[in-house]
Parts: C-alpha cells; structure tokens; sequence
C-alpha cells in the first residue's frame, strides 16, 4: 500500500469541530422562531413516551441477549388452508422455497385472520412428506383446543418415525390469550390451569423439548393496544403459566424453558426495535425476582394484522417489510410474514411468494441478521427502550397487583386500558395524524381489485356509522361485539372505518354504474386553487365520493352550468384564503340556489365562518377535522343504502 493511501485509522476529523448541542439548538430555533421545542419537535408515543428528535450516544451500550450473533431468524410461512391434501402442497412448495419453518394455524385460533386448518383434519396429511426431524420447525397456532391439536401432531411424528426430541415444535398452548378473545365462556383460568400443565408435561415426558406454552401479545395489538400494554399482557401471561407450571412440580429452570413469546411487529419501525429489546430485558427481570440466572428466551414475531389494509393492498409489501426489519433488528428468533392480500381473502401463491421472498432478501441480500443487537449503544434506541420498559413494567405491576392476567380480565383491567388506547388510536386515524397511506392518504378510487384464493369470511358490518369494530371472523368469538359477560378483546383493523365508506361507494356503483359524486367548485387561478383541490380530492374520495374536478371558470354563470351538468349533489369550494374573501359567499349562495344539498370549503373560514355559514357554507375541511364523521354525514346526506 502506497504511503498517500487514505486509512481508515489515520483519520483524525480535526478539520471538522465537534458540535456541541446548543449549537444545535440555536440552528433549530432560528427555524422554529417560538414555537415550542417540545411542541413542534417532540412527539410521544401512545404510553405517553417522549421521542426526542435527536439523542448522543449511550455510555456502556451491550447487546441484549438474545439471538446469537450471525444467527439468521426463521423464515416461517403460514398455513392456513382449511384443506389437507392442499396445505401439505403448500407446506411442502415454501420449504423448497426458502421457508425454514411452518406455522400452522387452525380456525379459532389468535392468528387465524378468517381462515385455518380445520381442528379434526388430519396432521399427518399435512405433513405428509415433510422431514420434521432435517430441521424444519413447528409453531403451532391451536386455538382454544390446543391438547387434541398436540396430541394429533405427536401421533404424526411418530407415524413418521422421527423422535420426539428431535422434532422442533413449539407448541402454542395459550388458554389465556383465548379466555382474553372470548366474551364469555364456560373456561377459567382456575380450571384451565391444571389442565394445561398436565397437557405440557405429558409432552416432556414424551421426549419433546418444546417450547409448550405460548404467551401472545398480538391479542393486545389486535385491540389497539399501545407497545407496553402489550409487554405486559404477555409479562403477566408468561408469569401465569410459569407458577402453573412449578405449582404441577416443574422446577422454575425447567419450567421457564417451557415458555415462549410471540409479539406483533408493524410498521413503526424504531417501536417495535425497542419493544422486542425491551420484553428480553424485562423477561430477564422476572427470572432475576425467580432466583433463575437469565437465559435467552424464545421470541416469535408475525407482521400485524391491525395495520392491513384491503385498499391499495401493495401498500401492506412496504408495511411488512419495515415491520421484518424492525423486528430482525430487534432480535426476533422467528418472523412470520402475513401475505399483503390477507385482509381481502385467502391469499394466493404469488402474495406467499412475495412474503416468504422479503424476508429472504432482508436475510440473504441486506445481511440483517449478521451483527447482534445493532441497537446496543445507539442513544435514542437506548432510551426509548429504556422508557418502554419502566412503562410496561408499572402496568405489569397493576396487573399482578389486581390477581395476576386471569383476575385482570375478569375485572376488565386490561379491556379498559387497551380501549383507552384504541379510542385515542382510532381518533388519529379518522383525523389522519396518524396516516394509512392507500386509504385515508392518497386513495386510488378506480383500483383494480387483486387475486385471491378465496374470499374472506371476515364479515363487514351494514354501516360506517357503526363503532370500528365491523370485521370478525364468522366461526368464532373472536372480534365479535361485546355480549353479556367478560368484555373481550376485539381484533380490528386500523383501516376499517374507512373500508366500510368505500365498500358502500361499490355498492353504489354496482347498483347504479356511478359512484357518489362530489364537484369541486375551483375559484380564481390555477395557482389559487390546486393546492386545496388536491386535498379536498384526496380528503372525499378516502370515503369512496367520486371527486369531479376542472381547472376553474371564467364566471358563476360557467361554474353552476358545469355543478349542473356534474350530476354531482355535493359541492366543495377549493381556492386560496384571498380569494375566498371575495368570492366564497356569492359561490356558496349561487350554488345552494342551484340544487346543491351541501356545500363544503377546503380550508379554515376564520374570521369569515359566520358570513359564510349565512351563505350556505355547511362544513369546512382542512387538516386535523375528522374525515370519518365528515365523509359518514356526506353519506348520509346523500343517503346511501348501508
């Protein structure tokens, strides 16, 4: 090597200063001028965790412990087919694919989205021709009837030759989590217990090394539970399941062994890192307070449902690959990617491609998995996670007080905080804070549909008046309204509210050939009005109301012939604030005169909103208004059949 040569370790930076952070801080308010710091630039979470926009580095970073260094996660693909003979080719078609583990889902179970194999096919049928002892793994997603779906999968590997200790399975007992879905049943956690633990321990004595017991955070997720509840629900599950255990004659060091995790990773990247980081650290917590020296433990994550969406579904491929990243990056042991047209129906051999192949990419081409825990050291990853875990482990703390996760459930302790989440979640959703791109932003209203294999049994309620919970699956308990009894946790999906306006505008077209119509009433200059007609464009046709647009009118008389030949009942007045001064109100009058059932204007009237609602001016849109009730009046102005 030539002495000119540049290395890596001879450079010095000299000739670039150290910024300190008032420096910093003055440059961001010279921009800001005086507005808030805090206001403008600090967001926080929904456990009400400050996230700062730039943090230094963190003194005495370590990985956390957890998967090995270098080791790649497991690709698992989901099998959900109701039909044997068609699940075992599909088994078989992603294992010689580039899937290392198989996740069978049976109907009724947590993760069964409308689909899964049936409790009383056979196993042995779909795993027929599959080596379970080459070193594809098991995770079992059971349902409510986890024993007789174990003892069916032992019967297979035994009919197959292979050991017990040589099948890797997890094996998803999780009667809490489903005494968690159900609004009320004859099941308790009292009754459960012994059964469960005699169920498992007959599994080891088999030979099997398990894990057996699964506690699942995607029942909170499914809720609209924020990051900590989640921790904490399946805390308080796997600490359950633990005294369970010891109580049967499990000694603590065998008994955690026994226990796994399965959470939800969307589509906030850095919150979901640090939420995995944060369950590792707070597992660990719980061995120490056990006398047990902590030990990696089992994580399981799938993609979320709750962030699916049935328009613009390509959306969800981007969703899915930020949610593997971010749970990769945080140590995840196992990733489960739900297939981007599952809120639509059961998803064909192109959207499993297309899952299993994101993870290969991340794996093989990105090298996600070849540095272990990339998170350590770095100070806003550090911090949030830090945060995470005190907040999840004062609720962890609330529900052992209260009589462990069984007890909280029957007080409704966890109901009532998810749906205090949920209602502050949805609520930014409808006022777009918190954005569904494909479907509360930029929405394509002539999409294409897409392919599936078969619809979904998911059924959509009548009405987008209706509370947000308007899907559930029609085999079971799971998602539906609450009846007498425990107050279940329902699963619902942030795009619904929405959903259920554009499938009334299908239904709509479908009867009639035509979709519900709103003219957008263009004042001034092009420049005047393009910015608000864009927003106002977008802001109807999230609702499924078809926007008729042009590129503004030399007069009223121009205007109201072309409202008149639009066929349109709904008019939106778009234009800049100046022009509204002048123009606004004869509009509004000229147009009500004219037919027009309600008459909108894209952006805030200020001090001209009385002159304007005298003129007819109905409501005004602009950015923070609630799309869902302003889009559910146009519907009902416009009296759809819902």
């Amino acid at each position: 090597m030539s002495d000119d040569t540049i290395r890596a370790n001879d450079l010095t930076f000299t000739e670039f200063p150290r910024a300190s952070r008032e420096q910093w801080l003055a440059l961001v308010s010279s921009v800001i001028k005086s507005a808030p710091f805090e206001k403008r630039l600090v967001s926080k979470s929904y456990d009400g965790i400050a996230i700062a926009p730039l943090y230094g580095r963190a003194g005495g970073g370590r990985p956390v412990l957890g998967r090995a260094a270098g080791e790649p996660w497991r690709i698992v693909q989901r099998i959900e087919l109701p039909d044997p003979a068609r699940a075992n080719a599909q088994a078989r078609h992603d294992l010689e694919n580039g899937a290392t583990g198989l996740a069978l889902v049976f109907a009724g179970a947590i993760g069964a989205y409308g689909f899964g194999l049936d409790g009383n096919a056979s196993l042995a049928h779909v795993l027929d021709g599959i080596a379970l002892d080459a070193g594809v793994a098991i995770d079992l997603q059971p349902g409510a009837n986890a024993a007789h779906v174990a003892r069916q999968l032992t019967d297979a590997v035994h009919r197959n030759g292979v050991s017990a200790a040589a099948a890797r399975i997890s094996f998803g007992f999780d009667p809490l989590g489903h005494i968690a879905a159900e609004p009320q049943s004859a099941r308790s956690w009292r009754d459960e217990g012994a059964g469960f633990a005699a169920s498992i321990n007959d599994l080891a004595l088999q030979g099997h090394k398990g894990p057996f017991a699964a506690a699942d955070g995607r029942i909170v997720h499914n809720a609209g539970g924020s990051e900590a509840q989640e921790l904490a629900w399946v805390l308080a599950t796997a600490l359950a399941y633990l005294r369970a255990l010891e109580q049967s004659g499990v000694a603590p060091g065998d008994a955690r062994r026994m226990i796994y995790f399965r959470l939800a990773a969307d589509a906030d990247q850095f919150l979901t890192t640090v939420k995995f980081r944060a369950l590792r650290k707070l597992w660990a917590r719980v061995e120490e307070a056990c006398g047990l020296t902590p030990a990696p433990v089992f994580i399981a994550a799938e993609t979320a449902w709750r962030m699916m969406t049935r328009r613009d579904p390509f959306v969800n491929m981007l969703r899915a690959t930020v949610a593997v990243v971010a749970a990769g990056l945080g140590g995840a042991d196992s990733i489960a990617v739900v297939p981007h047209t599952a809120a639509i129906g059961l998803p064909d051999h192109f959207a499993r491609r297309i899952a299993c192949n994101t993870q290969l990419i991340l794996l093989e081409e990105s090298n996600l998995a070849k540095v272990a825990d990339p998170a350590a050291g770095a100070g806003g990853l550090e911090s949030l996670t830090h945060e995470l875990c005190v907040a999840a482990w004062s609720l962890f703390q609330d529900i052992d007080k209260s009589g462990g996760a069984a007890a909280a459930l029957e007080q409704g302790l966890i109901q009532a905080k998810v749906a205090a989440v949920r209602a502050e979640r949805e609520t930014a959703i409808a006022r777009r804070k918190d954005a569904l791109t494909g479907t509360s932003e930029f929405p394509d209203i002539a999409e294409a549909p897409v392919e599936v294999s078969a619809a979904s049994s998911l059924v959509p309620s009548p009405s987008p008046g209706l509370p947000s919970g308007r899907l559930r699956p029609s085999s079971t308990g799971y998602g539906e309204r609450e009846g007498r009894g425990r107050t279940p946790l329902p699963c619902r999906r942030l795009a619904e509210p929405f959903e259920a306006l554009r499938d009334a505008s299908d239904r709509l077209l479908d009867r009639t050939g035509a979709r519900p119509k709103i003219f957008l009433a263009n004042l001034g200059r092009l420049a005047d009005f393009t910015a608000r007609a864009t927003y106002a464009k977008n802001f109807f046709e999230a609702g499924g109301i078809a926007a008729v647009t042009n590129d503004g009118f030399a007069n009223h008389e121009e205007m109201l012939s072309s409202f008149n030949a639009s066929g349109a009942s709904l008019v939106c007045l778009c234009s800049s604030d100046a022009v509204y001064c002048t123009e606004a109100a004869a509009a509004a009058g000229a147009l009500r005169e004219a037919g027009a059932k309600h008459v909108y204007m894209a952006g805030r009237p200020g001090e001209l909103e009385p002159v304007l609602r005298a003129a007819g001016v109905g409501t005004f849109i602009h950015a923070g208004c609630d799309l869902v009730a302003t889009l559910t009046a146009a519907h009902e102005i416009l009296n759809l059949g819902h």
